[in-house]
């Protein structure tokens, strides 16, 4: 065939048998958007904090970003110290302790959870009702002057018969505290203990539906995180994993899956001195959480560490080197969230975050500029990839890691540009990756 000569297309197949396949596969396409809509293209926090019903203050959030940027004066107090306690590499001790010190200035706490079960305990009904009215008022007023985080809530107590009566009630004033306050904020996260049922899940479901009717609030307004603590939320007795049955009984309000470190150790028997984050039965159940919830736009959060940096300065070294292993290592495993319980934490926490995406940045820059604009290089990337780098980019915009001016230097992208790549439409990864 000469060049330029057109090639002779021929077909096979009738018209009428791609219709009618589509048509056979119209209601597996539709289940396909319904169950797996894709990340929801929102920012997701890189911790959440849980400070008990009692003692949650107008204060909370600021004493926590005071109490860690003295914790760094105390243990370190320069770049080049607190880079060798955590074994940071030399050209990232200055900006990530620049970073840190600024993000605890700023920003402190991103998620924070005012607790009513584990941390709060069996209270008087009327303590309980009036610390839950308290706690509304408070984030309501945050959030009005400015010194709310990003994202706020409660958890409250779980589904069980002995304690439901007094979590429904818990949460029902709390949220007409806030609707009473001016609304439910953009902010607010409610989180769900202790699930071992997918009824559990459904029925808090409608009991949210039913608050919602009551204030004539658009359906699907609030939702919910799944706390996984039992054995029975990761595997039922028939063989099946109930976190995915969990995920769809939520009707579509689940927002994350949060694993609970000491009760789902203990649950399956594993002695206190080897409940972590890191034992194996930690990443079985992680793993399970993270692939029930891929694509459903449900969030998967690690847990905590019970090790506080507190005491002399080599205890503190000790914990914080703990800490942000055990952070770098959730990191590379795409649990981009965690618990920190104390605030001896958050200097590691955002150290262990804004090293991961830092020490990364300009490869993964590179490649995604060579993707955008079609260029070669050592690495063929297809349309997952991309998306994989956008979303890493974006993280690090998010949390503070990373500055909008750096990554358009490198990539000539804008965040929206960086946006449709993390959030294709569906097909895209597939159709233009052929």
């Amino acid at each position: 065939m000469g060049q330029g000569q057109q090639e002779t297309v021929a077909t096979s197949l009738a018209g009428a048998v791609s219709e009618e396949i589509s048509a056979s596969l119209a209601p597996v396409d539709a289940e396909l958007e319904r169950r797996y809509p894709g990340d929801p293209g929102t920012r997701q926090p890189v911790h959440t904090v849980y400070v008990p019903g009692d003692v949650f203050a107008a204060d909370t959030i600021r004493s926590w970003g005071d109490r860690a940027l003295a914790a760094l004066d105390e243990h370190a107090p320069d770049a080049a110290s607190f880079a060798a306690v955590l074994g940071l590499a030399d050209d990232l001790a200055e900006p990530v302790h620049t970073r840190v010190r600024a993000k605890l200035e700023r920003e402190p706490v991103e998620d924070l959870r005012v607790d009513f079960e584990d941390g709060y305990g069996p209270r008087p009904d009327a303590e309980e009702d009036e610390a839950a009215a308290r706690a509304a008022r408070l984030i309501a007023e945050a959030y009005e002057n400015g010194t709310a985080a990003p994202y706020m809530g409660i958890r409250m107590k779980c589904m069980e018969a002995p304690v439901r009566d007094r979590g429904i009630r818990t949460l029902d004033v709390f949220l007409t505290g806030l609707m009473r306050a001016g609304g439910l904020p953009d902010g607010l996260v409610l989180t769900l203990p202790k699930v071992t049922y997918a009824e559990q899940v459904g029925t808090f479901a409608r009991l949210l539906e039913a608050f919602e009717k009551a204030h004539g609030l658009d359906a699907g307004r609030i939702g919910f995180e799944i706390q996984i603590e039992t054995s029975q939320s990761i595997l039922a007795t028939d063989g099946t994993a109930t976190v995915a049955r969990m995920i769809q009984a939520a009707e579509g309000r689940a927002t994350g899956l949060h694993y609970g470190t000491f009760d789902y150790s203990a649950c399956l028997g594993v002695s206190a001195a080897y409940q972590a984050s890191d034992h194996p039965a930690a990443d079985h159940a992680k793993a399970v959480m993270q692939v029930a919830a891929a694509g459903t736009g449900v969030r998967v959060s690690d847990g905590s560490t019970n090790v506080l940096p507190v005491g002399p300065t080599q205890k503190v070294h000790d914990a914080w080197r703990l800490h942000y292993g055990l952070t770098r290592r959730a990191l590379a495993r795409a649990y981009y969230q965690g618990w920190d319980m104390h605030p001896g934490h958050i200097p590691t926490r955002y150290a262990a975050v804004f090293a991961f995406y830092r020490e990364g940045f300009e490869q993964a820059a590179a490649r995604l500029a060579r993707y955008a604009n079609r260029t070669g290089g050592d690495v063929m990337d297809e349309p997952a990839t991309a998306k994989a780098l956008s979303g890493y980019l974006l993280r690090g915009l998010d949390c503070g890691a990373l500055d909008i001016a750096e990554v358009a230097r490198l990539t000539g992208l804008t965040r929206a540009d960086l946006e449709g790549f993390a959030t294709p439409r569906r097909g895209d990864l597939t159709a233009s990756a052929k």
